[in-house]
C-alpha cells in the first residue's frame, strides 16, 4: 500500500522518533503535518519544525509545519484544521508527543506531574478527537499511538508512578479508540520499542553517553510504523506493537543496521518491556 498523497499529522515530528517516522513516510511522497513547539532552535534538543519540515521535502514528500502545544485545545484544533486546508483530510494520525520525568511519588512535583498528563493522555485524547471527523474519509486511517504494553508487575510502578500511568493512559487511549472506532475503519494501535533509542530524552535525561552507546536509533520505530500503517485499518486494530516483533513479523530479524554504535549488540532494554 502506497503513502503517495496520503496525509499524516505527526505530534513532535521536529526531532526523534516523531522526525523519524515522517521521513520514513515522506520518502514514499507523504504529506506531512509537523505538529510541534519548537520554532527556536535549542542545541540541548536539536530541530525545529521548520528544519524538520526542510528535510521532509529533501526526502520527497510535502510538509507543513504548524506550531502546537498539544497541552492546548485550540491549538490542537488549529493544526488539524490547517492540516485539512492544505492537504484536503488526514489519513493518519501519529501521537507521538511525550513527556517523561521518573521519579518516585514523593519526589514528583505538581507542575511535572501535570505536564506529563497534559501532553501524554489530554494531548493525545483531545489530538485523536479533532482527527477524528476526517480519519472517517481517510484512506485506510490509522491513529498510532506511541506508548508501552500495559504492563501490570509493580516494578514498573514503584519508581515512576507518575510517568506510568501518563503512558498506560496513552495506550489505554489506544485500546479505547480502537473498540470506538471498529465500525468506522478506523485503526488505533500502539508502538513501543523493545530496547532504549538514542533520543535527546535519553542523551540529556536518562542515561547520557553510557547509554546512547547501548541504544538503537529512532529508524527502528520509523520502519515498524511504516508496516503497521500499511495494514488494513478495518482489521490491524487495538494491538500493543513492539518493534522487534513488528519487523520479525515481515522476516526482519538482522537489526545491526539499527544500532546507534555500529557494531554494538548489547542493548538496553526499554521500559514497560520484560
Amino acid at each position: 500500500m502506497s503513502f503517495k498523497n496520503k496525509t499524516a499529522l505527526i505530534t513532535g515530528a521536529s526531532r526523534g522518533v516523531g522526525k523519524a517516522i515522517a521521513l520514513k513516510l515522506a520518502r514514499d511522497g507523504a504529506n506531512i503535518v509537523i505538529a510541534a513547539k519548537s520554532v527556536l532552535e535549542d542545541s540541548r534538543l536539536g530541530g525545529t519544525i521548520y528544519s524538520a519540515a526542510k528535510e521532509v521535502e529533501q526526502a520527497g514528500g510535502q510538509a507543513l509545519p504548524v506550531q502546537c502545544d498539544i497541552r492546548e485545545e485550540g491549538q490542537v484544533e488549529h493544526a488539524v484544521l490547517e492540516a485539512v486546508k492544505a492537504f484536503g483530510g488526514i489519513d493518519i494520525l501519529v501521537n507521538n508527543a511525550s513527556a517523561i520525568n521518573l521519579m518516585p511519588t514523593e519526589k514528583t512535583e505538581a507542575k511535572r506531574y501535570d505536564l506529563m498528563q497534559d501532553i501524554n493522555v489530554r494531548g493525545t485524547f483531545f489530538m485523536s478527537k479533532a482527527c477524528i471527523p476526517y480519519l472517517r474519509n481517510g484512506n485506510n486511517p490509522h491513529i498510532l499511538n506511541l506508548s508501552p504494553p500495559i504492563n501490570m508487575s509493580p516494578k514498573w510502578m514503584v519508581k515512576h508512578l507518575a510517568y506510568t500511568i501518563s503512558k498506560y493512559n496513552m495506550t489505554m487511549i489506544a485500546l479505547g479508540l480502537s473498540a470506538e472506532l471498529k465500525k468506522d475503519k478506523i485503526a488505533a494501535n500502539a508502538l513501543w520499542p523493545k530496547t532504549t533509542l538514542a533520543t535527546a530524552a535519553v542523551g540529556n535525561l536518562l542515561g547520557g553517553d553510557a547509554l546512547m552507546k547501548m541504544s538503537r536509533t529512532a529508524e527502528i520505530v520509523a520502519d515498524s510504523a511504516w508496516y503497521i500503517l500499511q495494514k488494513n485499518s478495518e482489521y490491524c486494530t487495538g494491538n500493543c506493537f513492539i518493534d522487534e516483533d513488528v519487523l520479525a513479523a515481515e522476516g526482519i530479524t538482522d537489526l545491526s543496521e539499527y544500532a546507534y554504535v555500529p557494531g554494538n549488540n548489547k542493548f538496553y532494554p526499554d521500559l514497560f518491556v520484560d
